[in-house]
């Protein structure tokens, strides 16, 4: 028996899930709109927010799991990567937590939950499996042999395909949080309308620093022979950036299933939310005979089920922490 209270703060989300014998009952998620006047996260407005909404969010996973403080068996928490104060905020109050019930800490990387957050429901992938993890910090290719197990065989050498996301949607005056605006123009435009310089690099790795130059040039020119042309030609801009991003991060993809000859594919993070990202693995797996794992949308993005899901495997191996742990900006994987 096993009833696991878990803490994500590592960006702007503070979330909190219940997980119960390995099935997760409860995953609030609060979050923070006031970033949105700002067009980007702000960090110590962010370690502001999760002050205050860290216990609200305790409260209402206990009443949506139906347990009480004292059913706790242990705390699961974001220990890193993410934002210094953010992470300082969950870190303090699950020691606090835990300290109180006398229950163990469990630490959990960010990034590994990710990945687990694909043994929440079923289907669940079988080892060995390749992970595509992107969101707007990272993009990976991870070979995942076991729940902890994982090696990464491709990453960003700069910036991450998320960030290609907002910056484009920045570039084009959209709100922020701007990757799911330019997702919802994206269907109502020509994927193939424009063209825009994709990075050549041998390995698995990525890069879309030069791809965001790219996309930034081509604007400017577009502006300065018609000022109206992002408003004339919004859905097509967007289609088409979705489109590059979504074929470098395919193409990439199969050269790692082909060069480890591994059929089982899941991707993970924020952008695996995104509907052209979802629609072209389908696509792919379709073409070389995949098994693809997609996780549902309240687990795409930062949340508390995956750190409780990969808390409670952690649990099974009693693998705890002390009080004396800190948070960790930069956290191996």
């Amino acid at each position: 028996m096993s009833v696991i209270l878990a803490i994500e703060s590592s960006c702007d989300d503070t979330s909190v899930a219940i997980c119960n014998n390995g099935k997760i009952t409860a995953n609030v998620i609060a979050n923070q709109t006031i970033h949105q006047n700002y067009g980007g996260v702000i960090p110590e407005l962010a370690s502001r927010v999760h002050q205050q909404n860290i216990v609200p969010a305790v409260q209402q996973a206990l009443i949506n799991a139906k347990v009480t403080k004292q059913d706790i068996n242990a705390v699961a928490f974001t220990r890193g990567p993410g934002l210094l104060g953010s992470l300082l905020v969950g870190v303090s109050f699950a020691k606090s937590f835990a300290l109180a019930l006398n229950i163990p800490l469990i630490s959990v990387n960010h990034m590994h939950a990710h990945i687990l957050a694909h043994f929440i429901d079923d289907p669940k992938p079988n080892f060995p499996f390749i992970c595509l993890t992107v969101s707007g910090g990272h993009t990976q290719i991870v070979l995942v042999k076991d729940y902890f197990d994982m090696e990464i065989i491709g990453e960003t050498l700069d910036d991450a395909a998320g960030e290609a996301f907002d910056k484009t949607a920045k570039l084009l005056a959209l709100p922020y949080p701007g990757g799911p605006l330019i997702d919802k123009h994206a269907q109502h435009g020509n994927p193939l309308a424009f063209k825009f310089a994709e990075p050549q690099i041998a390995d698995l790795n990525f890069s879309f620093s030069g791809f965001k130059t790219s996309i930034l040039y081509f604007i400017r020119k577009q502006e300065k022979d018609n000022p109206n042309f992002i408003t004339e030609n919004l859905d097509d801009i967007c289609a088409s950036v979705q489109h590059s991003i979504v074929q470098i991060l395919l193409n990439k993809l199969k050269k790692a299933a082909k060069q480890y000859g591994i059929k089982e594919i899941a991707i993970a993070g924020g952008v695996s939310a995104n509907s052209g990202l979802r629609n072209g693995l389908q696509q792919a797996a379709d073409e070389q005979g995949w098994k693809i794992y997609i996780p549902a949308f309240q687990y795409c993005t930062d949340n508390a089920g995956m750190i409780a899901i990969a808390g409670y495997q952690k649990y099974l191996k009693k693998d705890f922490v002390g009080q004396d742990v800190s948070p960790m900006a930069r956290m191996e994987f």
